[in-house]
């Protein structure tokens, strides 16, 4: 299991925005290859966890480089999709019966007891 796929695991695979932040980039046969946005979204978790910058998010593990994710960071911030995320990441880990997100609402906020 690559570190895409411990990140942004395929359980969670319907989290991922879906067509938004991948993009063509270039490449070295001179087509254009799409970033899938699993990735995109896994290199922002990795940057948000890990204390990295983008600049030091590793381009050969996630296969983008972090200016590439960074864009996505930044369309999905003004395209408002990150409380959308969350509560589908939430509704994942409530169907399954984790109970790591008892405390946790909706709104992200801790619940009031």
């Amino acid at each position: 299991m690559g570190i895409v796929e411990r990140l942004v695991p395929d359980e969670l695979g319907g989290a991922v925005p879906a067509g938004g932040a991948g993009g063509a980039v270039a490449t070295t046969g001179g087509g254009r290859r799409r970033h899938g946005d699993r990735e995109v979204l896994a290199t922002i978790v990795f940057v948000a966890t890990s204390g990295r910058t983008w600049r030091q998010s590793p381009a050969a593990s996630f296969g983008l480089s972090g200016a590439r994710a960074h864009r996505g960071f930044t369309k999905w911030t003004k395209a408002r999709v990150w409380a959308t995320l969350h509560r589908l990441v939430l509704d994942e880990l409530g169907s399954r019966g984790d109970g790591c997100v008892s405390g946790a609402s909706r709104t992200g906020s801790p619940a009031r007891e």
